[in-house]
């Protein structure tokens, strides 16, 4: 799935002209020059989540990036101990100000992540609909980072806010528990799972639910292309991504689209993040004849989208994992709070080793995507049957 070693990550021959740019011999179409993307959230001196998570894939893939940071931290909160800011709600909104006035506010393309307080999330409420309601056509990926794996990252009172900004966005991306936070439904069954993506679709056109843990009741609904292999170990976990699109001034149910990924097992930071930001930078709401990534009447803009970037996460991950095998073993350690409280340098070797390895795997975001390489999320049919 990788191609080349551990010990030749990066090497590749880029030429470019103004019109096209090549990687490893592959002509690859630039963005348009005036789609921007304008990013807002958090930010790390060392490592790779939020906006260092993001950025620079969206370059590898042709986009400029404006950034606006919500946090300024040393590494992220995983290593446990860490120094920085966070911006005020007065910052943010400062910066936003200025950049209005002296008009270099993207209004094609807007992705936010994570937000440290409601006063913060307030001001970015303000700008999207502003953006909004500049441009109809704003394509806005909201990532509403609460928590994950059942445990909240901020406060309680953010939550009403993002629902008050559903409306503004193009696509959401939470993760199970966010769906469940954000809807009041627990994913227990195909029904619940129904029952969330209708909360959600009443006030979004585009929903991905980027990670569900393959739990016995979800095994039992998933049709059977969409199965792990039968030759699977028994103890391999897996998770699962949903993309879900209705079609806007019609009563009928989404287009809702699945693939299974091998859970990797491990702590990485910024996964989502990752996801998020080229599912922004694939996502193509009308593709025109001329188009060189057309959709198929099997696929959606989202559904396309959401395969290249997990794929491309995906593929990220395994590479990351790779190179932490590799690493001696006292930087390899494996989770054990007990040793790791008595022992802080142990965590601290273990999340270094585990960063992303965007930069020495640049080749995997910049690889062009299309349909048919066996990566697409498959067409859930049936899945609004008897409802």
């Amino acid at each position: 799935m990788i191609a080349g070693s551990i010990d030749d990550e990066a090497t590749m021959a880029i030429q470019s002209t103004p019109e096209t740019i090549q990687v490893n011999g592959t002509t690859c179409e630039p963005a348009d020059e005036n789609d921007r993307i304008l990013s807002i959230q958090s930010h790390v001196a060392y490592g790779y989540v939020g906006g260092k998570a993001a950025v620079f894939p969206l370059q590898c893939i042709g986009y400029d990036v404006d950034v606006v940071n919500t946090v300024n931290f040393s590494n992220h909160t995983g290593y446990e101990r860490f120094g920085g800011t966070r911006a005020s709600a007065e910052e943010l909104s400062s910066i936003f100000k200025m950049m209005d006035e002296i008009g270099l506010l993207s209004r094609h393309r807007l992705l936010t992540g994570y937000i440290p307080n409601a006063a913060a999330l307030e001001v970015v409420k303000e700008l999207a609909q502003k953006l909004k309601s500049r441009n109809p056509h704003l394509i806005y990926l909201m990532d509403p980072v609460l928590g994950d794996s059942g445990k909240l990252y901020v406060s309680q009172d953010v939550i009403p806010i993002y629902k008050e900004m559903f409306s503004f966005a193009t696509i959401i991306t939470p993760n199970w528990f966010e769906v469940e936070t954000l809807t009041g439904v627990p994913l227990l069954s195909l029904s619940a799972l129904r029952n969330a993506l209708s909360i959600l679709h009443k006030h979004v056109q585009h929903v991905i639910i980027s990670s569900i843990p393959l739990q016995p009741w979800l095994s039992k609904v998933l049709p059977e292309t969409m199965q792990p292999p039968a030759s699977t170990d028994n103890q391999q976990a897996y998770l699962l991504c949903i993309s879900s699109s209705r079609t806007i001034g019609t009563s009928s149910h989404s287009a809702v689209h699945a693939r299974l990924v091998p859970l990797i097992a491990g702590y990485f930071s910024g996964v989502g993040d990752l996801f998020s930001a080229l599912t922004l930078g694939h996502f193509n709401p009308s593709p025109t004849p001329s188009d060189s990534k057309p959709h198929s009447a099997t696929q959606t803009p989202l559904s396309f989208a959401a395969a290249a970037a997990l794929h491309k996460t995906h593929s990220i991950l395994e590479f990351t994992n790779a190179f932490a095998a590799r690493l001696p073993p006292e930087d390899r350690t494996s989770t054990d709070d007990e040793l790791d409280a008595a022992e802080p340098v142990r965590k601290l070797k273990r999340m270094r080793g585990r960063e992303l390895r965007l930069v020495q795997g640049q080749h995997i975001l910049r690889e062009e995507w299309r349909e048919g390489q066996g990566k697409d999320l498959q067409f859930w049919d049936g899945f609004w049957d008897s409802v």
